[in-house]
């Protein structure tokens, strides 16, 4: 399979401070990518900005050989919780009911097909007897499924989520990595912003290792290593270890 997912030399800078430099790297299509390093890293920062939703200094991102934007309508993301107002008055199945939009087009309402998938993609997170209630009075993991299932509704073939794990309880974080690698096995491309060392080999295929600029990126079991992660992460060879790491 031919690689499908380039970005080249993207860097960004806040208020005159560079944040990410020359960034490169290149997935084959059809695999489930975390993207690591330390607090600070820029790990959030270049998702946003490869996904165009933040201003990049320089640099290209390329999907199936075209600019990102000739192909938005086939990419999905899912935000950091912490940027989303909770309290905006909206029910869980019109939340979902969201991501059929992009497709529907200019000045078209959502048909009987539509809501009836957005209950389908509630089901598919364990979340349709929730499909009444208003968006802020669900738990975070609770939250973090409805805003999965709808990505899913977009049936996109790409996924972004920065931070799905952050701050839900165990069992939401099972349901949404079991989905997650479902889509994998269906062909779709998967990013992650991931901050739990001890889950990688278990969790992703490839991985990009950033501490402001790229340390290494490729499969799990080649960046997973202890020399790569001291390099990001200032870790010992000793907490290496711990987490699961091979010396």
């Amino acid at each position: 399979m031919q690689e499908e997912i380039n970005v080249n030399k993207l860097s960004v800078s806040y208020y005159g401070k560079q944040v990410i430099s020359n960034v490169s790297f290149s997935f084959e299509s059809g695999k489930l990518i975390g993207i690591i390093g330390p607090n600070g890293a820029g790990k959030s920062t270049m998702m946003k900005a490869m996904l165009g939703l933040i201003p990049r200094d320089s640099g290209e991102v390329m999907i199936e050989n075209q600019p990102l934007q000739t192909i938005q309508k086939k990419i999905a993301y899912v935000p950091q919780r912490s940027n989303i107002d909770w309290d905006f008055p909206i029910i869980v199945k019109d939340t979902v009911l969201l991501g059929t939009f992009p497709k529907l087009g200019l000045f078209r309402r959502p048909k009987k097909r539509d809501r009836n998938w957005a209950i389908e993609c509630l089901t598919k997170v364990g979340m349709e007897k929730y499909a009444k209630n208003q968006i802020g009075e669900l738990s975070g993991g609770q939250q973090q499924r409805v805003f999965l299932a709808r990505a899913l509704a977009q049936k996109a073939e790409y996924f972004f989520l920065d931070e799905p794990f952050v701050g839900i309880d165990v069992a939401s974080e099972e349901v949404i990595i079991r989905i997650l690698k479902d889509l994998r096995n269906e062909g779709k491309t998967v990013f992650v912003v991931h901050h739990d060392l001890s889950k990688v080999k278990n969790y992703f295929d490839d991985l990009v290792l950033i501490n402001k600029k790229i340390i290494s990126s490729g499969p799990v079991e080649y960046v997973f290593q202890p020399k790569l992660m001291q390099k990001a992460y200032n870790y010992s060879l000793s907490m290496m270890e711990s987490i699961g790491g091979e010396v």
